[in-house]
């Protein structure tokens, strides 16, 4: 299919929330395919993140080429606007604080995951869906849904944010990463983890800027816009990270695989 046709089929915004969808699609196989390798729980939380980034993104997608219904705007708002941050922000916890700390929090928000999915899925509406008008959050729901939105998102954007810009003051300091000595990394190479962890940073920035772009492009068209460029410099920044540091059991893996081969 060529870009005029695809474009011809659902849109522009179609179009962009389409692209976000199956690159946060490929961010969560790949973060899939790590966790299942090595079994580190940040990976978890980070394809968990992704999976509901993709679920949002689709939703946006079917929205926009097929029209809005209230069934599509509650997942919409609930992977898009409740969820997807939290889960993000669990895999910061695990990598600054370890896992023990990381377990607690993790605890805590299955807890709150599955009471936020809960209120989301039967609030009551306040207004109709129209099927070619994209709703917004204070138009349809009440005050709970959107508390557990702007609580959400607001609050893991920072620990997101600060947890990304501590490693990289402190990895280009030729220190520890982390704020806990029991999740100590081995970095070997500086420049690329804290340059990882900037576009991390950058990235969920962008995340959090739909509201400032909607003014000049629209609400659909800011949303698919952040989606898009946000998700793209997620997925390098935490390709660029995981690229850059060895957990101290793949090191002691990667020690005895090498004693192993002099024996031969």
């Amino acid at each position: 299919m060529s870009a005029t046709t695809f474009l011809a089929m659902y849109g522009l915004n179609g179009a962009l929330a389409g692209t976000a969808t199956l690159i946060a699609t490929a961010f969560t196989l790949s973060t899939a395919d790590r966790w299942f390798k090595r079994r580190q729980p940040h990976e978890l939380a980070w394809t968990i993140a992704m999976a509901l980034f993709a679920m949002g993104s689709a939703c946006l997608w079917w929205a926009e080429s097929t029209g809005w219904n209230i069934f599509v705007f509650r997942m919409f708002f609930l992977a898009g606007a409740v969820l997807n941050v939290s889960w993000l922000a669990l895999g910061t916890v695990y990598l600054l604080g370890g896992h023990q700390l990381g377990n607690r929090v993790r605890q805590v928000l299955i807890w709150l995951s599955g009471f936020a999915t809960g209120i989301v899925l039967v609030a009551q509406s306040k207004a109709e869906v129209v099927a070619d008008q994209f709703p917004t959050g204070k138009e349809v729901f009440g005050v709970a849904p959107r508390i557990l939105a702007a609580v959400g998102s607001g609050v893991p954007a920072l620990v997101i944010i600060f947890g990304a810009l501590w490693s990289a003051w402190r990895v280009l300091r030729k220190k520890n990463p982390a704020l806990s000595t029991g999740a100590k990394r081995s970095v070997f190479s500086a420049g690329r983890l804290a340059l990882g962890n900037v576009l991390i940073a950058s990235g969920t920035l962008v995340l959090s800027a739909s509201g400032t772009l909607a003014g000049r492009f629209g609400e659909d068209r800011a949303f698919a816009i952040t989606l898009l460029v946000g998700v793209s410099i997620l997925f390098f920044g935490f390709l660029v990270a995981s690229n850059s540091t060895r957990t101290k059991s793949t090191q002691r893996a990667s020690q005895y695989l090498a004693s192993a081969a002099s024996w031969q």
